[in-house]
């Protein structure tokens, strides 16, 4: 007991005994914090990459403004050679309504913005259109790359 104890002066010279014991640590440990963090950054950074479109098309470039909205759009594409894609997954033209109405839970009022490679025939785009336009969507929107700043 005699060693936990120490003697001390005060300013007044009476002496004062006190125990000695450690004080609680009031810092913040943020080492697990970071390494979640770092976790965190390498997952989206590998999976960002993944959230585009899967389908890859030649789109044309256009001078054409960007659409706003706020919700998500379904994507529609016609690669090159007439192939028909609704998302990711390829579709015939006579099952592409029906696959878009289970889809959008058959909402007029769904955006659908369609993506044609710039090699594709334009009367395909346009039978695609056509055929979601005749389903009663009316927000169709034909998507283009946007020209790079050297080519103006």
């Amino acid at each position: 007991m005699a060693a936990s104890i120490q003697r001390r002066p005060r300013r007044g010279g009476a002496a004062s005994y006190r125990k000695s014991t450690h004080m609680p640590m009031s810092e913040i440990n943020v080492t697990p914090f970071v390494d979640v963090m770092l976790v965190l950054l390498v997952i989206f950074m590998v999976t960002a990459p993944l959230l585009t479109v899967g389908v890859e098309v030649n789109l044309p470039k256009t001078q054409a403004g960007n659409i706003s909205g706020s919700d998500e759009p379904l994507a529609i594409t016609v690669k090159a050679d007439g192939a028909v894609f609704l998302q990711d997954t390829a579709v015939e033209m006579e099952t592409l309504v029906p696959r878009l109405n289970a889809i959008s839970g058959a909402n007029p009022d769904a955006r659908i913005f369609i993506r044609g490679d710039s090699a594709t025939n334009y009367g395909r785009v346009m039978e695609v259109m056509g055929t979601i336009n005749a389903a009663g969507y009316s927000r169709v929107a034909l998507i283009t790359a946007a020209p790079k700043p050297e080519e103006n």
